[in-house]
């Protein structure tokens, strides 16, 4: 019930729209219900007057109403199908504006967990069969049950025992699609499950098919494909063969209906207790009311589809962001950039602590480079100043404020980060750029792409900025792509800044020409640069050697060099042969 009140809440931004529908659906129902009865009234009252200017009369005046009736169905029908339609895609695009918001409001712990191909499959192929049965849904059971309850009073008018016996057959039916409805949902979620499998193998072979080819895996991936497309389709199997009982089943039934009908016609007829006329409108409307049992019997189906899919949707929608403003949180404004760590500790999973009891306070502007082994947990530390992971004991503080106490929006524009795999959108480059401030003018575009020294490539190509860039930046080298990326920081200039290892990837020649735009990007901003190239942080303000068991060493490169500790190492390791020669 609660999933079903959550389904129904959906329409009720279109209710005006859905009870047009509906009395559209009405109408429809009743022309179909006259029809056999207008039928009956031609055979019992017209057809057999002796004078045939009243009968061409009568069936002038039936032809009449009969076309009235068709054209108010005619329109009624076209709004069903359009209109009626389009509500169920509007419903649809709320449904995946609502998951979708939800999803970016999750944090990165949630992602950790998640696969992207299965998502996509509950954003796209699941709200399908939900906007399907949003539409079709309440109209075909308002218009099955019409026209049931309709045709079975007039039945029974017509002649109680043949109708008690076809009550008899429906109560069978009913039980026999209530059976196979069962095993229907749960094949229809198992199906469900394994194509978003299938999306996620396709997504995840796709996203890595430079890494593919440069291995030569086709085979590899191919087999991975196979295998999960083979599953599905095993599942599908299942489902034809439970539809396929399902339909037959029910088919089976209704030809009993007529078989019934008609034995038990002309039992009724030889006896005088039925006339021939009234058999054919009987047999005219147990078509009538099978017609809807069929659409009940293939709404089953798609309620099942659905009804599944909204399941799943739901899941979805109900996972709560762990990460979220408190109330009373406040913006932050005109940041200094003072960082404290106040005996932070933090654990993915509650497992084995990556950061323990870490203290450290950065004055404003200060430049810091985190180094030490991997796995000591240099990217965790900064992942939670902009809390993209929640502290699991102590606190972290800007310009005095616990970072809890900060809408999320308002810490994050402050923060800007450079990160060794850049992600580029698929677009220009200049929406790329401005990225990272939406409203920027284009000057202040240029100006950005100036000072991470891109602006003279960008212009000696075709298009300038309106250059596309392929797919995740396919079309530009790493350094380019780092470029525009430290281009789009400038443009945010937020106060703070992580460089989470940003010249890594790159050559010696790269490395050194983007480390110029990093050294003007990182002028009176609070600076936290993650680096295994140990050349690049000598100047730092101060150096924290970060490993598992917290911090190690503090201090300036000259400092730890004396100090003879983990960081010494470290440098040495890196440099002391090519400082010798």
């Amino acid at each position: 019930m609660k999933i079903l009140k959550n389904f129904i809440s959906y329409y009720k931004p279109y209710k005006y729209l859905f009870f047009a529908d509906m009395f559209c659906a009405l109408i429809l129902s009743a022309v179909d219900l006259v029809f056999p009865l207008i039928v009956r009234y031609l055979l019992n009252d017209v057809y057999v007057l002796e004078d045939g200017n009243k009968i061409f009369k009568y069936v002038l005046y039936v032809g009449i109403a009969l076309l009235i009736m068709y054209i108010v169905r005619y329109f009624c029908q076209y709004f069903i199908t359009s209109w009626g339609h389009i509500m169920g895609a509007k419903m649809e695009t709320d449904m995946r504006k609502d998951i979708f918001d939800n999803l970016q409001k999750q944090s990165f712990a949630y992602y950790d967990e998640a696969n992207t191909g299965k998502l996509m499959s509950r954003i796209v192929t699941d709200l399908f069969d939900i906007s399907e049965l949003a539409h079709h849904g309440p109209e075909d059971v308002f218009i099955s049950i019409l026209k049931i309850v309709g045709s079975f009073v007039i039945l029974a008018n017509i002649n109680t025992k043949i109708t008690f016996v076809l009550f008899l057959f429906t109560l069978i039916m009913l039980y026999f699609s209530y059976f196979y409805n069962k095993k229907m949902r749960d094949v229809f979620t198992e199906n469900k499950e394994k194509i978003a499998g299938v999306n996620a193998q396709i997504q995840d072979s796709l996203a890595g098919i430079r890494v593919v080819k440069s291995f030569a895996n086709e085979g590899i991936e191919n087999t991975k494909f196979s295998k999960g497309n083979n599953d599905f389709l095993k599942t599908k199997e299942k489902s034809y063969f439970i539809m396929g009982r399902f339909h037959s089943g029910n088919s089976f039934f209704q030809g009993l209906l007529y078989l019934s009908a008609i034995l038990l016609g002309g039992v009724f007829i030889s006896d005088g207790s039925l006339q021939v006329s009234d058999l054919v409108v009987y047999i005219l409307y147990i078509n009538t009311f099978l017609n809807p049992i069929d659409k009940l019997v293939n709404f089953t189906e798609q309620f099942q589809r659905g009804l599944s899919g909204f399941q799943r949707f739901i899941e979805v929608i109900n996972t709560k962001p762990d990460i979220i403003d408190k109330d009373g949180a406040v913006e932050l404004v005109n940041p200094k950039g003072e960082i404290s760590f106040n005996n932070v500790s933090f654990s993915y999973n509650n497992k084995h602590n990556v950061l323990s009891n870490i203290n450290v306070k950065i004055k404003p502007g200060k430049n810091i480079a985190l180094v030490g082994p991997s796995g000591g947990g240099k990217t965790t530390f900064c992942s939670l100043i902009p809390r993209f992971y929640e502290v699991n004991d102590g606190s972290i503080t800007i310009d005095g404020f616990d970072i809890r106490d900060i809408k999320l929006k308002s810490l994050r524009k402050s923060i800007g980060i450079v990160q060794q795999d850049v992600y580029l959108f698929s677009g220009t480059i200049k929406e790329n750029i401005l990225y990272g401030r939406p409203e920027a003018l284009d000057h202040e575009i240029i100006d950005a792409a100036k000072n991470a020294n891109i602006h003279d490539f960008i212009m000696r190509l075709e298009h300038g900025y309106d250059t596309y860039t392929g797919e995740r930046g396919v079309k530009l080298s790493g350094g380019q792509k780092q470029r525009i990326s430290i281009a789009r920081v400038f443009l945010k200039n937020p106060a703070i800044l992580i460089l989470d290892e940003a010249t890594s990837a790159l050559d010696n020649e790269n490395e050194q020409y983007i480390q110029k735009s990093l050294e003007s990007l990182t002028k009176n901003r609070t600076t936290f640069v993650i680096a295994h190239r140990l050349s690049t942080i000598k100047n730092a303000d101060e150096i924290i050697v970060l490993t598992d068991e917290g911090i190690n060493q503090r201090g300036s490169h000259d400092e730890l060099i004396r100090e003879d500790g983990l960081y010494s190492n470290l440098y040495n390791m890196q440099f002391k042969e090519v400082e010798q020669i």
